[in-house]
C-alpha cells in the first residue's frame, strides 16, 4: 500500500459509512464506550495502580513537549507509512496487547486483528485474551501480528507457545517483563473485581523467576523476532540489545504496574540514544492523539502502541468502531505531519520538538478537552 496520495479529510477511510458519519472525533467514542461497559470493566480501562501517579506522568510527559513546525516545505503529499518486522504499515501504529479483551467486546482479539488488517497496521495479542491465537490468526490471516506472552510455565511450555505463534503466522513474539508481581490496582480492588484470567491463573512464580538467561535462551532457540515489553531504563535496553533482541518496547504498562515510575515519554529519548539503531523501538504510555504519536517518533520510536484507545474503541462498537478510531488517529498523524512541514516520518526528529509547560491537569481523558463536565462526571 502506498500512502503518498494527496491528503483529504479523512485520509483513505476504512470504516463503513455509518461510522464515518456518526463519529467525527475520537472523543465521541468515550461516552459510547462507557454506556456499553459495566462499572468493573470501565474501572479496569481507566485505572492505574495505587496512587495512579505513573498513569498521570505518562500523559504529563507527552503534554510537556511542544512541536516546532517548519514552513515552506512541499507537503502536498503525506506519507505516514513505515515498516516493522518485514511488514509495511499504513501508519506507525500497533494495537497494544490487552488482557481480557473479550470483556470489551465478545469477539475480543479476533475483532482487533480484523481491524488491524483493514487498517494495515500491527496488532499484538495478549496471551490472556480470547480467542486462542490460532482463531485470531484465522480471523485475519493477512494482518500483521505480534504474540505477547505472560510466562506461566516452564521452558518447554514457553517453547510450545512460540511454536504455536510461529505456526499461526505471527510476525513476532513479545515477552512482557514488568509483571514480576501483580500490582495493586485499587479501582479493581475497591470494586472487588478480579479479571477472569486472574481468577484462573494466580500462580505468578514463573513471571517472578523470569531473567536475562531466559531471554538469552529464547534468542538461541527461536528465529521469531523478539520484543521485550516493559523496558524503562537504559541499562535494561542495552542488556536486551546485547542479547540480540530485535525490539525494545518502552512502557510502564500504562501506569498499571509499578507506581511512581517516570512517564514513558520521559525515558524514551535516552533509551533510543543508547540503543542507537541496533533494535527497533516501540513506545506506549498515555497516547491518545496523532500529535502524541508524532512526539514519540521525534524522540526515537519506530512504532507507537495504543492500549486504552484500542479498548475504548472496540467497546464502542467492535471492529467497525476500532477501524473508525484508526481512521481518525491516522488522519490526525497526517494532519500534524503536513502542518509541521514533515511529509515523511523520517523527517521527524528531536529538532521538531521542544520542552514546554503542560496546559492541562493530566488525567486519563485529558487529551479530549471537548468532553464536557456532564460527560466527564464519573468517567475517571
Amino acid at each position: 500500500m502506498n500512502n503518498k496520495q494527496s491528503k483529504e479529510l479523512i485520509s483513505d477511510p476504512r470504516a463503513n459509512a455509518d461510522w464515518q458519519d456518526n463519529i467525527q472525533n475520537l472523543h465521541e467514542l468515550v461516552p459510547l464506550a462507557k454506556q456499553r461497559l459495566n462499572p468493573n470493566t470501565w474501572g479496569y480501562l481507566t485505572g492505574g495502580s495505587e496512587t495512579e501517579t505513573a498513569l498521570r506522568r505518562n500523559r504529563l510527559a507527552i503534554d510537556e513537549l511542544a512541536i516546532r513546525p517548519r514552513m515552506l516545505r512541499d507537503v502536498s503529499a503525506i506519507d505516514s507509512s513505515t515498516s516493522l518486522f518485514g511488514r509495511t504499515l499504513r501508519a506507525p501504529l500497533i494495537l497494544a496487547p490487552i488482557g481480557s479483551l473479550e470483556s470489551f467486546h465478545p469477539d475480543g482479539a479476533a475483532a482487533v486483528a480484523r481491524a488491524a488488517e483493514r487498517s494495515e497496521i500491527f496488532m499484538a495479542q495478549s496471551s490472556v485474551s480470547k480467542p486462542e491465537l490460532e482463531e485470531t490468526a484465522a480471523a485475519a490471516p493477512n494482518a500483521a501480528k505480534i504474540y505477547q506472552l505472560y510466562v506461566k510455565g516452564d521452558k518447554d511450555w514457553v517453547d510450545e507457545q512460540v511454536n504455536r505463534a510461529k505456526n499461526a503466522g505471527f510476525d513476532a513474539f513479545c515477552l512482557t517483563v514488568d509483571v514480576q508481581h501483580y500490582s495493586r490496582r485499587e479501582r479493581d480492588i475497591a470494586n472487588r473485581f478480579v479479571k477472569p484470567w486472574r481468577a484462573t491463573a494466580l500462580d505468578d512464580r514463573y513471571l517472578a523467576r523470569l531473567n536475562w538467561n531466559d531471554v538469552e535462551r529464547f534468542k538461541a532457540k527461536h528465529a521469531l523476532p523478539l520484543a521485550i515489553k516493559g523496558i524503562m531504563t537504559v541499562e535494561d535496553a542495552v542488556e536486551a540489545v546485547n542479547l540480540g533482541v530485535e525490539a525494545i518496547w518502552v512502557s510502564n504498562h500504562g501506569g498499571r504496574q509499578l507506581d511512581h515510575t517516570l512517564g514513558s515519554m520521559t525515558v524514551l529519548p535516552e533509551i533510543a540514544d543508547a540503543v542507537a539503531g541496533r533494535a527497533r523501538i516501540i513506545f506506549d504510555g498515555g497516547v491518545w492523539r496523532g500529535t502524541d504519536v508524532i512526539k514519540a517518533i521525534a524522540l526515537g520510536a519506530d512504532a507507537v502502541a495504543i492500549g486504552r484507545l484500542t479498548a475504548l474503541a472496540i467497546a464502542a462498537g467492535g471492529e467497525e468502531s476500532l477501524v473508525r478510531a484508526l481512521d481518525l488517529l491516522t488522519d490526525e498523524i497526517m494532519t500534524a505531519m503536513g502542518l509541521m512541514g514533515a511529509p515523511r516520518l523520517d523527517m521527524i526528529n528531536a529538532d521538531c520538538i521542544s520542552p514546554a509547560p503542560a496546559t492541562a491537569d493530566p488525567r486519563v481523558f485529558s487529551a479530549f478537552p471537548l468532553l464536557d463536565k456532564n460527560t466527564l462526571e464519573g468517567l475517571t
